[in-house]
């Protein structure tokens, strides 16, 4: 899906190569051609989409196939975003707001896919993986390391958005709106995507600062949190009480799983993992292992009353590349091994290097192809799941700005927690929401308090929290670039 401008790894990082920059000719014919291939695309599959009709099952199944093919396509061709410097995820929302809103224009092909059970399970899945590889890049070890300042950016970044969507927002937006909706409201505000941020700071090699180590931190303690939230809020929905006891007994089962699963799947594991390795130590055992956790995982949190990723994030901050030991390393690990053998000891040494940092990433690394074959699904559906008809009022529009003006504030005034680093970098760093946010609205409209409406208010907020953050924060690191900052 990249261009033929500078070597293809350093395209994909979104930096360019210094003499190498694109043509403003190629740059253009992009911007041309991007809309166009998509109106191409769509024309060519709606009929095929059309085609299948109500016919029997071994036809339905293929007309699956089809539509999985179709959002996987189009979901790589919105990836053509990156060359704007902008998250894939917004390109994968963008084409399943086009998608889903062809009916506008009376195009009809898209709307079984919308409804179809087969295709929300794997929407469902696919957010399950998500949230599994989320916790797979956090550990427990790191969350002791992050320090005080990131447990304050966390918290406060959590309580204020909540506290602003729950009581003030939602009362005074919302209408006659249940305050069920209100709670939801608040918990979609309480999201963080680092993985955008992230982005950011390493385009402008700022990893390595205060501010940048104060955010990342912050962030795997705002999952745990956020994902509290997320439980909570849920089974008060769920059970239709809203007091004390039952939020305490509820956080307190949300704490008491997550402590549990991390206790007990760390001393589970290993024993789990030699007794696999027994019967088989390659990667298809590996795969299967680490899936199984994923997948029991979530079923236990769903069993207690909990989100099912909120297992399969505790899934994954249970297990650790140690786990794995008795497994055999992956393929090209050994080829190298044996041939850099007789390689002078100084090269040796720094092949065992590089070669341990893939051993590490091992597990990752297996999971991750099923993560891009089902997580541009979820978020193609949801952005399916957005009316620009419900945001075509002024009322919706309004509402969409101002949610998304509290979305801001809420992260913005965390910062205040990481002095003496430079709190405006850290509140922003914090802002954008990405696809936990989506993630919270989607569960809150499956669960029938979250309108269309509103749920196309979330994702447009969602989608510019996004947007914005990531120009704001290059503005303000580029200004602060001169300031020396010791690393913590």
């Amino acid at each position: 899906m990249w261009g033929g401008c500078g070597p293809r790894d350093q395209r994909q990082s979104g930096s360019e190569v210094p003499g190498q920059r694109c043509p403003r000719a190629v740059r253009r014919h992009t911007s041309v051609a991007v809309p166009i291939a998509l109106i191409v695309f769509f024309a060519l599959a709606s009929p095929l989409l059309a085609a299948g009709g109500e016919e029997a099952e071994g036809a339905a199944f293929a007309q699956i196939f089809l539509w999985i093919a179709v959002l996987l396509i189009a979901a790589r061709v919105a990836g053509l975003v990156e060359r704007v410097r902008q998250p894939p995820v917004l390109g994968e929302l963008a084409v399943g707001i086009v998608l889903g809103n062809l009916s506008l224009i009376g195009i009809h092909a898209f709307e079984p896919i919308r409804e179809d059970a087969i295709m929300r399970f794997l929407a469902e899945l696919g957010v399950v993986v998500l949230l599994f590889q989320i916790g797979l890049e956090s550990n427990v070890h790191t969350m002791r390391q992050v320090g005080l300042r990131a447990l304050g950016v966390a918290v406060i970044g959590v309580i204020v958005p909540f506290a602003l969507g729950t009581l003030v927002v939602g009362p005074l937006l919302l209408g006659d709106a249940p305050f069920k909706t209100d709670l939801f409201l608040g918990a979609a505000l309480t999201a963080t995507s680092v993985g955008i941020t992230a982005r950011v700071f390493r385009d402008l090699d700022y990893l390595h600062r205060q501010e940048a180590q104060i955010v990342l931190g912050a962030a795997v303690i705002d999952d745990v949190l956020g994902l509290i939230i997320l439980a909570v809020v849920s089974a008060v929905v769920s059970t239709g009480a809203v007091d004390v006891g039952t939020v305490g007994r509820i956080t307190l089962e949300a704490f008491l799983f997550l402590l549990g699963a991390i206790v007990i799947g760390q001393a589970m594991a290993p024993h789990l993992s030699r007794l696999f390795s027994r019967i088989h130590t390659g990667t298809g055992m590996k795969f299967t292992l680490a899936m199984s956790f994923c997948l029991v995982f979530a079923y236990l949190a769903q069993v207690i009353g909990l989100a099912p990723i909120v297992g399969a994030f505790a899934a994954g901050l249970v297990l650790d590349p140690v786990h794995f030991r008795h497994f055999a390393d992956p393929e090209i690990v050994a080829e190298i091994k044996a041939a850099s053998r007789e390689a002078p000891p100084a090269l040796r040494a720094r092949l065992d290097r590089i070669m341990a940092g893939h051993v590490h990433r091992h597990v990752e690394d297996l999971v991750e192809p099923v993560g891009l074959l089902l997580v541009p699904i979820f978020f193609v559906m949801t952005g399916m799941g957005v009316r620009l008809d419900a945001l075509l009022t002024p009322s919706n529009a309004l509402l969409a700005l101002a949610i998304t003006a509290v979305a801001f504030i809420g992260k913005v005034v965390a910062g205040v927690a990481a002095r003496p680093a430079n709190p405006w970098i850290v509140g922003w760093g914090m802002a954008p929401r990405g696809e936990v946010g989506l993630i919270f609205a989607a569960i809150g409209r499956s669960l029938g308090v979250i309108s269309e409406g509103l749920f196309s208010v979330i994702v447009i907020m969602v989608i510019l929290t996004t947007l914005l953050s990531p120009p704001i924060l290059a503005f303000l690191i580029r200004r602060e670039q001169p300031v020396a900052r010791p690393a913590s």
